[in-house]
């Protein structure tokens, strides 16, 4: 199969002498590594791209900033949100690049749907493109179209042929990968990652699954091997380097990941996944310290990264649990609340970390039966995750320690991890 992106896909820069940036990307609740995922394609193809969380500062009030950078860009894209009460907000981003569009000659928004959810008419006047079935990012004929919707043309017949064939082929890798983090099969994940078809070589999401789901599978080294490589083709993308301080957390060196990861935040790529994994190398440095203000600096920024993206339950749960070790019990029980308003109380079957997630919340507010019984459900559903189980059980057990359950109650939440 030709490399269709090589081939076909027009790269940046599109901007013109007064413009900032080729790309404005506008979005709210919607699923932010999705989003992640377009930033780093558009980057990869040489477009410098206004992404709020990576660019704006707190210097300036954030309406300004926005209407700036708006004004500042050659194209805008809106990705719609599933979510009912983000609707008013994308309705009047909308009607901005509509307005700019009618201001400004050679400026064109593309609208794209990442959910199965219906668009209010005047979204569907415009140019719109459906992402649904592609829940890990965007990639082949949709991405064509969104690359050519830019600049104001359409495919042609040989583009839409080619990237119907690479779309499959994504899907079925990513099959390929899902099953063997099912299986636990790390030998499978390596061999995968080193394909040199397209799907595997044109974007760095495909590897970044397998990198992940080693990572899940205590495969760190492995991983990082991925990543090495990853990272030298796609030296702007963001994923591997978030991955990377990932797995090197997860191996205990802490330092290095705080290194990694630290540079992203110093270079304003604050959002909540490269946020929450440098607060965590914060958690284990206190572990190895014992000073509280490293614990205190980790409940901070689990808390900054919560309070940007209230629909994160990741961060938002790590902010409760390190208030609750912080002896902040009113901290811990607001941010439990809110996640708990997220997550539910029920697991959530084929979802460990929000089964967990449901468990941690639990076991934030004491109840320390049902904490039990959510942990044994989390790790049954995806009994090959070890290095995610072992993860979830050193929060268990710092939280049962300072929360203090009787030894019966000790011994349930123990368990629940095969203990």
């Amino acid at each position: 199969m030709p490399n269709v992106f090589e081939a076909l896909a027009p790269r940046g820069p599109i901007k013109g002498p007064n413009d900032k940036w080729d790309v404005f990307l506008s979005y709210r609740s919607v699923n932010r590594p999705w989003v992640l995922r377009l930033y780093d394609q558009l980057r990869y193809l040489g477009y410098e791209v206004f992404m709020d969380q990576f660019v704006l500062t707190t210097a300036d009030a954030l309406e300004d900033q926005l209407e700036e950078n708006l004004r500042r860009s050659a194209t805008g894209v809106l990705i719609w949100s599933e979510r009912s009460e983000d609707s008013v907000y994308c309705g009047k981003e909308l009607k901005a690049l509509s307005l700019l569009e009618q201001k400004k000659a050679d400026f064109r928004s593309v609208v794209l749907r990442t959910s199965d959810v219906e668009l209010p008419l005047f979204a569907q006047e415009k140019l719109w493109i459906d992402f649904s079935g592609q829940p890990d990012g965007p990639s082949g004929t949709g991405l064509l179209r969104l690359l050519y919707g830019l600049r104001g043309a359409a495919l042609s017949d040989e583009a839409v042929h080619l990237a119907a064939t690479y779309d499959e082929a994504v899907k079925h890798a990513a099959a390929k990968v899902a099953a063997a983090r099912a299986s636990g099969d790390s030998d499978v994940l390596v061999e995968l990652a080193r394909g040199d078809a397209p799907e595997w070589t044109t974007t760095s999401m495909l590897p970044c699954k397998a990198a992940e789901a080693l990572i899940a599978l205590k495969k760190s080294d492995e991983a990082l091997a991925i990543l090495d490589v990853v990272t030298q083709k796609f030296p702007r993308s963001i994923r591997p380097q978030q991955l990377r301080g990932l797995a090197l957390a997860r191996q205990g060196n802490w330092k290095a990941a705080q290194q990694t990861l630290g540079e992203l935040y110093e270079l304003g790529e604050r959002d909540p996944e490269t946020v929450g994994i440098l607060a965590r190398t914060w958690r284990d440095k206190f572990a190895e310290t014992g000073d509280s203000l490293h614990l205190r600096r980790a409940r901070n920024l689990y808390a900054e990264a919560f309070d940007g993206a209230p629909s994160d339950y990741y961060t938002g749960v790590n902010a409760a649990s390190n208030s609750v070790l912080l002896d902040e019990p009113d901290v811990a029980e607001k941010y439990a609340a809110a996640v708990e308003k997220l997550v539910g109380t029920q697991p959530v079957r084929g979802d460990y970390w929000k089964t967990a997630t449901v468990a941690e919340v639990q076991l934030i507010r004491r109840h320390f039966a049902e904490a039990a019984k959510l942990y044994a459900a989390a790790v049954a559903d995806d009994p090959e995750a070890k290095g995610s189980h072992e993860s979830t059980r050193a929060q268990a057990r710092r939280l049962r320690d300072k929360l203090g359950p009787t030894p019966e109650e000790r011994a349930a939440i123990e368990k629940a991890f095969g203990g």
